[in-house]
Protein backbone atom coordinates (compact mmCIF):
# COMPACT_ATOMS: atom_id res chain seq x y z
CA UNK A 1 0.00 0.00 0.00
CA UNK A 2 1.00 3.83 -0.90
CA UNK A 3 -0.41 6.51 0.08
CA UNK A 4 -0.38 10.50 -1.31
CA UNK A 5 -2.10 13.73 -1.37
CA UNK A 6 -3.74 13.21 -4.61
CA UNK A 7 -4.72 9.74 -6.99
CA UNK A 8 -5.98 11.24 -10.14
CA UNK A 9 -7.85 8.09 -12.68
CA UNK A 10 -6.81 8.54 -15.87
CA UNK A 11 -3.92 10.39 -17.47
CA UNK A 12 -5.63 12.06 -20.44
CA UNK A 13 -5.60 15.49 -21.60
CA UNK A 14 -7.48 17.08 -18.42
CA UNK A 15 -6.25 14.51 -15.73
CA UNK A 16 -2.58 15.45 -16.39
CA UNK A 17 -3.91 19.14 -16.46
CA UNK A 18 -5.27 18.74 -13.05
CA UNK A 19 -1.81 17.18 -12.15
CA UNK A 20 0.20 19.61 -13.01
CA UNK A 21 -1.61 22.20 -11.19
CA UNK A 22 -2.18 20.35 -8.42
CA UNK A 23 1.76 19.55 -7.66
CA UNK A 24 2.85 23.16 -9.11
CA UNK A 25 0.65 24.00 -5.60
CA UNK A 26 2.97 21.34 -3.54
CA UNK A 27 0.68 18.35 -3.37
CA UNK A 28 1.86 15.03 -3.85
CA UNK A 29 0.37 13.43 -6.98
CA UNK A 30 -0.13 10.18 -8.22
CA UNK A 31 -1.70 9.32 -12.19
CA UNK A 32 -2.77 5.68 -12.82
CA UNK A 33 -3.63 5.04 -16.52
CA UNK A 34 -5.04 2.18 -17.53
CA UNK A 35 -3.20 1.95 -21.14
CA UNK A 36 0.44 1.75 -22.04
CA UNK A 37 0.96 5.20 -22.52
CA UNK A 38 -0.37 8.64 -21.29
CA UNK A 39 -2.94 10.95 -22.69
CA UNK A 40 -6.22 9.30 -23.23
CA UNK A 41 -7.80 10.25 -26.56
CA UNK A 42 -4.98 13.06 -27.16
CA UNK A 43 -2.14 10.27 -28.45
CA UNK A 44 -0.28 10.00 -31.62
CA UNK A 45 0.54 6.83 -32.58
CA UNK A 46 1.83 4.71 -35.35
CA UNK A 47 -0.78 3.36 -36.99
CA UNK A 48 0.96 1.62 -39.96
CA UNK A 49 4.49 1.37 -40.56
CA UNK A 50 6.06 4.31 -40.93
CA UNK A 51 2.41 6.37 -40.61
CA UNK A 52 1.75 8.32 -37.75
CA UNK A 53 -1.18 10.14 -36.69
CA UNK A 54 -3.01 11.20 -33.40
CA UNK A 55 -5.18 8.41 -33.37
CA UNK A 56 -8.65 9.72 -32.14
CA UNK A 57 -8.40 13.25 -30.83
CA UNK A 58 -7.81 14.84 -34.09
CA UNK A 59 -7.27 18.78 -34.47
CA UNK A 60 -6.60 22.00 -32.35
CA UNK A 61 -8.49 25.01 -31.41
CA UNK A 62 -10.68 24.52 -28.20
CA UNK A 63 -6.80 24.32 -25.66
CA UNK A 64 -7.30 27.48 -23.08
CA UNK A 65 -4.33 29.80 -23.42
CA UNK A 66 -4.37 30.11 -19.99
CA UNK A 67 -3.41 26.09 -19.74
CA UNK A 68 -0.64 26.84 -22.10
CA UNK A 69 0.59 29.65 -20.86
CA UNK A 70 0.43 27.88 -17.00
CA UNK A 71 1.65 24.91 -17.85
CA UNK A 72 4.52 26.10 -20.32
CA UNK A 73 3.32 24.02 -23.01
CA UNK A 74 5.12 26.09 -25.65
CA UNK A 75 8.57 25.91 -23.61
CA UNK A 76 7.66 22.08 -22.91
CA UNK A 77 8.06 21.51 -26.92
CA UNK A 78 4.36 22.18 -27.88
CA UNK A 79 3.91 23.81 -31.44
CA UNK A 80 0.59 24.57 -32.93
CA UNK A 81 0.29 25.83 -36.89
CA UNK A 82 -2.24 26.94 -38.11
CA UNK A 83 -4.16 25.18 -40.86
CA UNK A 84 -3.40 27.63 -44.11
CA UNK A 85 -7.41 27.35 -44.96
CA UNK A 86 -10.23 26.38 -42.47
CA UNK A 87 -12.53 24.53 -44.28
CA UNK A 88 -13.41 22.99 -47.69
CA UNK A 89 -16.45 21.56 -48.42
CA UNK A 90 -17.06 20.25 -51.88
CA UNK A 91 -20.09 19.29 -53.38
CA UNK A 92 -21.60 16.40 -55.83
CA UNK A 93 -22.21 19.03 -58.14
CA UNK A 94 -18.77 20.49 -58.33
CA UNK A 95 -19.26 23.50 -56.84
CA UNK A 96 -17.62 24.38 -53.61
CA UNK A 97 -17.01 26.60 -50.35
CA UNK A 98 -13.22 27.34 -49.07
CA UNK A 99 -12.88 29.45 -46.28
CA UNK A 100 -9.92 31.07 -43.63
CA UNK A 101 -8.49 34.73 -43.18
CA UNK A 102 -8.97 36.84 -46.53
CA UNK A 103 -11.14 33.91 -48.35
CA UNK A 104 -14.67 33.46 -46.96
CA UNK A 105 -16.68 36.07 -47.76
CA UNK A 106 -15.46 36.11 -51.35
CA UNK A 107 -15.93 32.17 -51.87
CA UNK A 108 -19.57 32.86 -50.51
CA UNK A 109 -20.13 35.59 -52.52
CA UNK A 110 -19.83 33.11 -55.83
CA UNK A 111 -22.11 30.86 -54.07
CA UNK A 112 -24.73 33.49 -52.98
CA UNK A 113 -24.78 37.15 -52.64
CA UNK A 114 -27.58 37.23 -50.42
CA UNK A 115 -25.29 34.70 -47.52
CA UNK A 116 -22.26 37.00 -48.32
CA UNK A 117 -24.36 39.99 -47.02
CA UNK A 118 -25.63 37.79 -44.24
CA UNK A 119 -22.37 35.93 -43.39
CA UNK A 120 -20.91 38.57 -40.92
CA UNK A 121 -23.96 39.58 -39.09
CA UNK A 122 -24.05 36.07 -37.91
CA UNK A 123 -20.48 35.51 -37.53
CA UNK A 124 -20.30 38.29 -35.63
CA UNK A 125 -23.70 37.39 -33.32
CA UNK A 126 -21.43 33.89 -32.73
CA UNK A 127 -18.38 35.40 -31.73
CA UNK A 128 -20.01 37.90 -29.31
CA UNK A 129 -21.80 35.52 -27.11
CA UNK A 130 -19.07 33.48 -27.55
CA UNK A 131 -16.25 35.93 -26.10
CA UNK A 132 -18.61 36.69 -22.97
CA UNK A 133 -18.97 32.41 -22.55
CA UNK A 134 -15.52 32.27 -22.83
CA UNK A 135 -15.32 33.96 -19.20
CA UNK A 136 -17.32 31.00 -17.85
CA UNK A 137 -14.92 28.30 -19.20
CA UNK A 138 -12.30 28.79 -16.46
CA UNK A 139 -14.94 28.79 -13.44
CA UNK A 140 -16.95 26.41 -12.03
CA UNK A 141 -20.93 27.15 -12.70
CA UNK A 142 -23.02 28.13 -10.10
CA UNK A 143 -24.38 24.59 -8.26
CA UNK A 144 -27.61 24.41 -6.52
CA UNK A 145 -27.35 22.86 -3.27
CA UNK A 146 -29.80 22.07 -0.34
CA UNK A 147 -30.41 24.03 2.62
CA UNK A 148 -28.67 26.91 3.94
CA UNK A 149 -24.79 27.16 5.11
CA UNK A 150 -21.09 28.35 3.76
CA UNK A 151 -21.34 26.33 0.67
CA UNK A 152 -24.99 28.22 -0.01
CA UNK A 153 -23.49 31.23 0.24
CA UNK A 154 -20.54 30.84 -1.85
CA UNK A 155 -22.99 29.57 -4.71
CA UNK A 156 -25.52 32.29 -4.23
CA UNK A 157 -21.97 34.75 -4.86
CA UNK A 158 -21.07 32.80 -7.53
CA UNK A 159 -24.25 32.60 -9.47
CA UNK A 160 -24.39 36.55 -8.88
CA UNK A 161 -20.94 37.09 -10.60
CA UNK A 162 -22.13 34.49 -13.47
CA UNK A 163 -24.84 36.99 -13.97
CA UNK A 164 -22.83 40.00 -13.81
CA UNK A 165 -21.30 38.24 -16.47
CA UNK A 166 -24.23 37.71 -18.84
CA UNK A 167 -25.04 41.18 -18.18
CA UNK A 168 -22.37 42.30 -21.00
CA UNK A 169 -24.60 41.02 -23.03
CA UNK A 170 -27.00 43.20 -24.86
CA UNK A 171 -31.06 42.53 -24.94
CA UNK A 172 -30.35 41.24 -28.38
CA UNK A 173 -27.66 39.14 -27.76
CA UNK A 174 -29.51 37.58 -25.20
CA UNK A 175 -32.66 36.39 -26.79
CA UNK A 176 -29.88 35.11 -29.48
CA UNK A 177 -28.08 33.26 -26.18
CA UNK A 178 -31.79 31.61 -25.72
CA UNK A 179 -31.98 30.98 -29.52
CA UNK A 180 -28.14 29.25 -28.98
CA UNK A 181 -28.64 27.07 -26.00
CA UNK A 182 -32.30 25.79 -26.84
CA UNK A 183 -33.04 25.92 -30.67
CA UNK A 184 -31.94 23.79 -33.50
CA UNK A 185 -28.84 24.57 -35.39
CA UNK A 186 -30.70 23.59 -39.02
CA UNK A 187 -33.85 26.13 -37.92
CA UNK A 188 -31.59 29.31 -37.47
CA UNK A 189 -29.32 28.52 -40.58
CA UNK A 190 -32.44 28.08 -43.05
CA UNK A 191 -33.48 31.42 -41.04
CA UNK A 192 -30.33 33.55 -42.32
CA UNK A 193 -28.81 31.60 -45.26
CA UNK A 194 -29.94 30.54 -48.57
CA UNK A 195 -27.07 28.36 -50.01
CA UNK A 196 -26.81 24.61 -49.16
CA UNK A 197 -22.95 24.74 -48.61
CA UNK A 198 -23.33 27.84 -46.52
CA UNK A 199 -25.65 26.57 -43.97
CA UNK A 200 -23.37 23.13 -44.25
CA UNK A 201 -20.34 24.92 -43.23
CA UNK A 202 -21.92 26.63 -39.62
CA UNK A 203 -24.62 22.74 -39.63
CA UNK A 204 -21.06 20.60 -39.35
CA UNK A 205 -20.29 22.27 -36.30
CA UNK A 206 -23.62 21.24 -34.52
CA UNK A 207 -23.47 17.65 -35.36
CA UNK A 208 -19.36 17.15 -34.79
CA UNK A 209 -19.41 14.18 -32.13
CA UNK A 210 -22.91 14.78 -31.66
CA UNK A 211 -25.47 11.87 -32.49
CA UNK A 212 -28.38 13.68 -33.91
CA UNK A 213 -29.98 15.75 -36.63
CA UNK A 214 -28.97 19.14 -37.37
CA UNK A 215 -32.78 19.87 -36.84
CA UNK A 216 -32.42 18.40 -33.36
CA UNK A 217 -33.56 21.15 -30.11
CA UNK A 218 -30.06 22.36 -28.81
CA UNK A 219 -28.15 21.16 -31.82
CA UNK A 220 -27.31 25.10 -31.89
CA UNK A 221 -25.22 25.10 -28.85
CA UNK A 222 -22.94 22.64 -29.91
CA UNK A 223 -22.20 25.00 -32.86
CA UNK A 224 -21.61 27.76 -30.60
CA UNK A 225 -19.14 25.42 -28.30
CA UNK A 226 -16.80 25.13 -31.43
CA UNK A 227 -16.94 28.46 -31.82
CA UNK A 228 -14.80 28.50 -28.37
CA UNK A 229 -11.65 28.02 -29.91
CA UNK A 230 -8.44 29.72 -31.14
CA UNK A 231 -4.98 28.96 -32.16
CA UNK A 232 -1.79 31.18 -30.95
CA UNK A 233 -3.91 34.12 -30.36
CA UNK A 234 -6.50 33.96 -33.23
CA UNK A 235 -10.43 33.27 -32.06
CA UNK A 236 -12.44 31.13 -34.24
CA UNK A 237 -8.94 29.09 -35.87
CA UNK A 238 -7.95 25.67 -35.92
CA UNK A 239 -4.85 24.24 -36.20
CA UNK A 240 -2.06 20.98 -35.85
CA UNK A 241 -0.47 20.25 -32.73
CA UNK A 242 3.29 18.98 -34.52
CA UNK A 243 3.63 15.70 -34.19
CA UNK A 244 0.05 14.91 -33.56
CA UNK A 245 -2.06 15.05 -30.53
CA UNK A 246 0.00 13.34 -28.48
CA UNK A 247 2.56 16.40 -28.92
CA UNK A 248 0.19 18.36 -26.34
CA UNK A 249 -0.16 15.21 -23.74
CA UNK A 250 3.16 14.24 -23.77
CA UNK A 251 3.74 18.14 -22.81
CA UNK A 252 1.74 18.18 -20.06
CA UNK A 253 2.75 15.09 -18.94
CA UNK A 254 6.04 16.68 -18.80
CA UNK A 255 5.05 19.99 -16.84
CA UNK A 256 3.32 17.42 -14.32
CA UNK A 257 6.56 15.30 -13.81
CA UNK A 258 8.68 18.57 -14.03
CA UNK A 259 6.66 19.36 -11.18
CA UNK A 260 6.80 16.23 -8.77
CA UNK A 261 3.82 13.84 -10.15
CA UNK A 262 4.56 10.53 -10.76
CA UNK A 263 2.57 9.48 -13.45
CA UNK A 264 2.15 5.03 -13.97
CA UNK A 265 0.77 3.59 -16.61
CA UNK A 266 -0.55 -0.04 -17.17
CA UNK A 267 -2.08 0.93 -13.88
CA UNK A 268 -5.81 -0.08 -14.44
CA UNK A 269 -8.71 0.93 -10.94
CA UNK A 270 -10.10 -1.95 -10.27
CA UNK A 271 -12.01 0.47 -7.54
CA UNK A 272 -12.54 3.30 -5.50
CA UNK A 273 -12.21 2.63 -1.85
CA UNK A 274 -15.22 4.21 0.25
CA UNK A 275 -14.73 4.43 3.80
CA UNK A 276 -17.49 6.47 6.04
CA UNK A 277 -19.09 7.94 2.63
CA UNK A 278 -15.45 9.51 2.10
CA UNK A 279 -13.26 8.04 -0.78
CA UNK A 280 -10.33 7.19 0.41
CA UNK A 281 -8.33 6.01 -2.77
CA UNK A 282 -8.16 3.63 -5.19
CA UNK A 283 -7.23 -0.27 -5.63
CA UNK A 284 -5.88 -1.29 -8.85
CA UNK A 285 -6.31 -4.17 -10.86
CA UNK A 286 -3.09 -5.58 -10.02
CA UNK A 287 -4.09 -5.09 -6.32
CA UNK A 288 -2.31 -2.59 -5.48
CA UNK A 289 -3.91 -0.15 -2.90
CA UNK A 290 -3.33 3.60 -3.33
CA UNK A 291 -4.80 5.37 -0.19
CA UNK A 292 -5.36 9.22 -0.81
CA UNK A 293 -6.79 12.30 0.88
CA UNK A 294 -8.43 13.11 -2.75
CA UNK A 295 -9.43 11.09 -5.54
CA UNK A 296 -9.78 13.02 -8.94
CA UNK A 297 -11.49 10.87 -11.55
CA UNK A 298 -10.56 11.72 -15.53
CA UNK A 299 -13.36 9.24 -16.60
CA UNK A 300 -16.70 9.04 -17.81
CA UNK A 301 -18.87 9.90 -15.31
CA UNK A 302 -21.31 6.78 -15.78
CA UNK A 303 -18.65 4.90 -16.01
CA UNK A 304 -17.01 6.10 -12.66
CA UNK A 305 -20.24 5.42 -11.07
CA UNK A 306 -21.59 2.13 -12.26
CA UNK A 307 -17.94 0.19 -12.64
CA UNK A 308 -16.24 1.65 -10.02
CA UNK A 309 -17.53 2.35 -7.73
CA UNK A 310 -19.84 -0.04 -5.04
CA UNK A 311 -23.77 0.90 -5.80
CA UNK A 312 -24.64 0.65 -1.76
CA UNK A 313 -21.77 3.80 -1.40
CA UNK A 314 -23.68 6.18 -3.85
CA UNK A 315 -26.86 8.22 -2.95
CA UNK A 316 -29.97 5.72 -4.60
CA UNK A 317 -31.01 8.58 -6.23
CA UNK A 318 -27.71 10.25 -7.79
CA UNK A 319 -27.05 6.12 -8.91
CA UNK A 320 -30.56 6.18 -10.43
CA UNK A 321 -30.21 9.38 -12.42
CA UNK A 322 -26.30 8.58 -13.31
CA UNK A 323 -26.97 5.67 -14.82
CA UNK A 324 -28.96 7.50 -17.31
CA UNK A 325 -26.38 9.88 -18.18
CA UNK A 326 -26.77 9.91 -22.18
CA UNK A 327 -23.59 8.93 -23.95
CA UNK A 328 -22.98 8.41 -28.10
CA UNK A 329 -21.00 10.43 -30.50
CA UNK A 330 -22.29 8.69 -33.50
CA UNK A 331 -19.06 8.79 -34.55
CA UNK A 332 -16.75 6.04 -36.31
CA UNK A 333 -12.87 7.07 -36.18
CA UNK A 334 -10.83 6.12 -39.14
CA UNK A 335 -6.81 6.46 -39.99
CA UNK A 336 -5.57 5.62 -43.09
CA UNK A 337 -1.82 5.85 -44.70
CA UNK A 338 -1.88 7.68 -48.67
CA UNK A 339 0.81 7.45 -51.43
CA UNK A 340 0.03 10.45 -52.54
CA UNK A 341 -2.62 13.33 -51.90
CA UNK A 342 -6.15 13.27 -53.47
CA UNK A 343 -7.99 15.42 -55.99
CA UNK A 344 -10.88 16.24 -55.82
CA UNK A 345 -12.77 17.03 -58.41
CA UNK A 346 -14.63 20.11 -57.35
CA UNK A 347 -10.90 22.11 -57.14
CA UNK A 348 -8.36 19.37 -58.70
CA UNK A 349 -4.79 19.00 -57.61
CA UNK A 350 -2.79 20.53 -54.56
CA UNK A 351 -3.54 23.55 -52.46
CA UNK A 352 -4.29 25.51 -49.37
CA UNK A 353 -7.85 23.15 -49.48
CA UNK A 354 -5.87 19.97 -48.39
CA UNK A 355 -4.88 21.34 -44.86
CA UNK A 356 -7.95 22.51 -44.37
CA UNK A 357 -10.97 20.27 -42.38
CA UNK A 358 -12.47 18.62 -45.58
CA UNK A 359 -16.31 18.55 -45.18
CA UNK A 360 -18.40 16.01 -47.15
CA UNK A 361 -21.66 17.00 -45.69
CA UNK A 362 -23.22 19.03 -48.93
CA UNK A 363 -26.54 20.14 -46.95
CA UNK A 364 -28.40 20.15 -43.93
CA UNK A 365 -30.96 17.45 -45.55
CA UNK A 366 -27.96 15.14 -45.82
CA UNK A 367 -27.09 15.11 -42.72
CA UNK A 368 -30.48 14.92 -41.27
CA UNK A 369 -30.70 11.82 -43.28
CA UNK A 370 -27.12 10.17 -42.30
CA UNK A 371 -29.17 10.73 -38.32
CA UNK A 372 -31.72 9.26 -39.55
CA UNK A 373 -30.69 6.24 -41.28
CA UNK A 374 -28.25 5.54 -37.75
CA UNK A 375 -30.96 5.52 -35.80
CA UNK A 376 -33.04 3.41 -38.23
CA UNK A 377 -30.19 0.63 -39.90
CA UNK A 378 -27.11 1.30 -37.53
CA UNK A 379 -24.85 3.78 -39.98
CA UNK A 380 -25.63 6.58 -42.28
CA UNK A 381 -25.76 5.12 -46.17
CA UNK A 382 -24.50 8.47 -47.29
CA UNK A 383 -22.31 9.40 -44.47
CA UNK A 384 -20.58 12.74 -42.84
CA UNK A 385 -17.04 12.66 -43.38
CA UNK A 386 -14.54 15.40 -42.08
CA UNK A 387 -11.24 14.56 -43.33
CA UNK A 388 -7.86 16.06 -42.69
CA UNK A 389 -4.77 15.19 -43.69
CA UNK A 390 -2.28 17.00 -41.33
CA UNK A 391 0.93 15.49 -42.88
CA UNK A 392 -0.03 18.58 -45.53
CA UNK A 393 1.21 20.66 -42.69
CA UNK A 394 3.78 18.26 -40.76
CA UNK A 395 6.12 16.25 -42.39
CA UNK A 396 7.28 13.81 -39.12
CA UNK A 397 3.68 12.14 -39.55
CA UNK A 398 4.92 10.08 -42.88
CA UNK A 399 7.64 9.33 -44.81
CA UNK A 400 8.49 11.42 -47.88
CA UNK A 401 5.76 12.11 -51.03
CA UNK A 402 3.39 9.87 -48.46
CA UNK A 403 0.60 11.38 -46.50
CA UNK A 404 -1.44 10.46 -43.41
CA UNK A 405 -5.51 11.24 -43.24
CA UNK A 406 -7.68 11.31 -40.21
CA UNK A 407 -11.02 10.42 -41.69
CA UNK A 408 -14.12 11.71 -38.26
CA UNK A 409 -17.18 9.92 -39.64
CA UNK A 410 -20.76 9.97 -38.68
CA UNK A 411 -23.66 9.09 -38.46
CA UNK A 412 -23.73 5.83 -36.74
CA UNK A 413 -25.54 4.26 -34.03
CA UNK A 414 -22.91 3.99 -30.81
CA UNK A 415 -25.27 0.09 -30.17
CA UNK A 416 -26.52 -1.13 -33.15
CA UNK A 417 -29.97 -1.43 -33.20
CA UNK A 418 -30.61 -5.14 -34.42
CA UNK A 419 -28.26 -5.84 -31.33
CA UNK A 420 -25.55 -7.38 -33.60
CA UNK A 421 -21.65 -6.42 -32.30
CA UNK A 422 -19.71 -3.62 -34.15
CA UNK A 423 -17.14 -5.99 -34.49
CA UNK A 424 -19.19 -7.79 -37.16
CA UNK A 425 -19.49 -4.50 -38.90
CA UNK A 426 -16.12 -2.31 -38.94
CA UNK A 427 -14.93 -3.63 -42.09
CA UNK A 428 -18.14 -2.90 -44.05
CA UNK A 429 -18.39 0.17 -42.67
CA UNK A 430 -15.18 1.41 -42.98
CA UNK A 431 -15.03 0.32 -46.95
CA UNK A 432 -18.53 2.52 -47.34
CA UNK A 433 -16.31 5.89 -45.56
CA UNK A 434 -13.49 5.08 -47.98
CA UNK A 435 -15.92 4.83 -51.02
CA UNK A 436 -17.87 7.94 -50.06
CA UNK A 437 -14.70 10.15 -50.01
CA UNK A 438 -13.63 8.35 -53.25
CA UNK A 439 -16.99 9.92 -54.88
CA UNK A 440 -15.44 13.50 -54.10
CA UNK A 441 -11.78 12.62 -54.47
CA UNK A 442 -11.72 9.74 -57.20
CA UNK A 443 -8.97 7.44 -56.85
CA UNK A 444 -9.01 8.04 -52.91
CA UNK A 445 -9.29 4.69 -52.15
CA UNK A 446 -6.79 3.13 -54.25
CA UNK A 447 -4.34 5.95 -52.83
CA UNK A 448 -5.25 3.45 -49.29
CA UNK A 449 -1.71 1.36 -48.08
CA UNK A 450 -3.23 0.93 -44.68
CA UNK A 451 -5.94 2.12 -42.86
CA UNK A 452 -6.89 1.92 -38.58
CA UNK A 453 -10.63 1.38 -37.85
CA UNK A 454 -11.94 2.52 -34.45
CA UNK A 455 -15.99 1.75 -34.43
CA UNK A 456 -18.11 2.85 -30.84
CA UNK A 457 -16.91 -0.27 -29.58
CA UNK A 458 -13.29 0.23 -30.65
CA UNK A 459 -13.53 3.60 -28.82
CA UNK A 460 -14.68 2.49 -25.52
CA UNK A 461 -12.57 -0.67 -25.44
CA UNK A 462 -9.38 1.31 -26.45
CA UNK A 463 -9.94 4.64 -24.66
CA UNK A 464 -12.98 4.33 -21.85
CA UNK A 465 -15.22 6.25 -23.97
CA UNK A 466 -18.71 4.83 -23.72
CA UNK A 467 -20.81 4.38 -26.60
CA UNK A 468 -17.71 6.34 -28.54
CA UNK A 469 -18.96 9.25 -26.82
CA UNK A 470 -15.80 11.64 -27.46
CA UNK A 471 -17.51 14.54 -24.67
CA UNK A 472 -17.82 12.26 -22.19
CA UNK A 473 -21.69 13.08 -22.41
CA UNK A 474 -24.01 13.99 -24.33
CA UNK A 475 -23.75 18.46 -24.74
CA UNK A 476 -27.37 18.44 -24.28
CA UNK A 477 -29.30 21.01 -22.25
CA UNK A 478 -30.17 18.51 -19.45
CA UNK A 479 -26.04 17.83 -19.15
CA UNK A 480 -24.45 21.42 -19.47
CA UNK A 481 -23.44 23.94 -17.23
CA UNK A 482 -24.95 23.82 -13.85
CA UNK A 483 -26.42 19.95 -14.60
CA UNK A 484 -22.87 18.81 -15.92
CA UNK A 485 -22.80 16.41 -14.76
CA UNK A 486 -25.62 16.66 -12.67
CA UNK A 487 -27.50 19.95 -10.83
CA UNK A 488 -25.61 19.76 -7.26
CA UNK A 489 -22.67 18.44 -8.71
CA UNK A 490 -21.24 21.09 -10.98
CA UNK A 491 -18.62 22.40 -8.65
CA UNK A 492 -16.41 19.53 -9.41
CA UNK A 493 -17.37 17.93 -6.48
CA UNK A 494 -18.76 14.22 -6.67
CA UNK A 495 -21.73 13.16 -4.16
CA UNK A 496 -18.85 11.13 -1.31
CA UNK A 497 -16.56 13.71 0.23
CA UNK A 498 -12.77 13.65 -1.23
CA UNK A 499 -14.31 12.74 -5.07
CA UNK A 500 -13.84 15.00 -7.58
CA UNK A 501 -14.77 14.99 -11.59
CA UNK A 502 -11.61 16.54 -13.51
CA UNK A 503 -13.09 15.16 -16.94
CA UNK A 504 -15.16 15.93 -19.60
CA UNK A 505 -17.82 15.19 -17.92
CA UNK A 506 -17.40 18.09 -16.08
CA UNK A 507 -18.12 22.00 -17.08
CA UNK A 508 -17.56 22.83 -19.94
CA UNK A 509 -17.98 19.74 -21.38
CA UNK A 510 -15.56 17.75 -24.07
CA UNK A 511 -12.67 18.93 -26.73
CA UNK A 512 -9.51 18.92 -26.12
CA UNK A 513 -9.67 22.03 -23.49
CA UNK A 514 -7.72 21.41 -20.62
CA UNK A 515 -10.53 23.36 -18.79
CA UNK A 516 -12.33 20.83 -16.35
CA UNK A 517 -9.03 19.62 -15.11
CA UNK A 518 -8.05 23.76 -14.34
CA UNK A 519 -11.17 24.10 -12.41
CA UNK A 520 -11.47 20.56 -10.84
CA UNK A 521 -7.60 21.78 -9.48
CA UNK A 522 -8.58 24.94 -7.81
CA UNK A 523 -11.51 23.39 -6.35
CA UNK A 524 -9.20 20.62 -4.71
CA UNK A 525 -6.81 23.23 -3.75
CA UNK A 526 -9.39 25.36 -1.89
CA UNK A 527 -10.77 22.01 0.08
CA UNK A 528 -7.17 21.02 0.90
CA UNK A 529 -6.77 24.65 2.38
CA UNK A 530 -9.88 24.15 4.33
CA UNK A 531 -9.01 21.57 5.67
CA UNK A 532 -5.18 21.98 6.57
CA UNK A 533 -4.23 25.43 5.46
CA UNK A 534 -1.04 25.54 4.65
CA UNK A 535 -0.10 22.36 6.03
CA UNK A 536 -0.40 18.78 4.51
Amino acid sequence: MTETDVVIIGAGHNGLTCAAYLAMAGLRVRMVERRKVVGGAAVTEEFHPGFRNSVAAYTVSLLNPQVIADLKLTEQGLRVVERRAQNFLPAPDGSYLLTGEGRTKASVSRLNAHDAEALDGFSRELEDIADVLRQFVLRAPPNLLDGFGTGAIREAVNAFQSANILRGLTLEQSRSLLDLFTRSAGEMLDERFEHDLVKALFGFDAIVGNYASPYAAGSAYVMLHHAFGEVNGKKGVWGHAIGGMGAITQAMARAARDKGATIDTDAGVREVIVERDRAVGVVLENGETIRAKYVAANVNPKLLYTRLIAADALPKDFLARIRNWKNGSGTFRMNVALDRLPSFTALPGEGDHLTSGIILAPSLPYMDRAYLDARAQGWSRSPVVEMLIPSTLDDTLAPAGKHVASLFCQHVAPDLPDGSSWDEHREEVADLMIATVDKYAPGFASSVLGRQILSPLDLERQFGLLGGDIFHGALTLNQLFSARPMLGHADYRGPLKGLYHCGSGAHPGGGVTGAPGHNAARVILRDHRALFGSRG
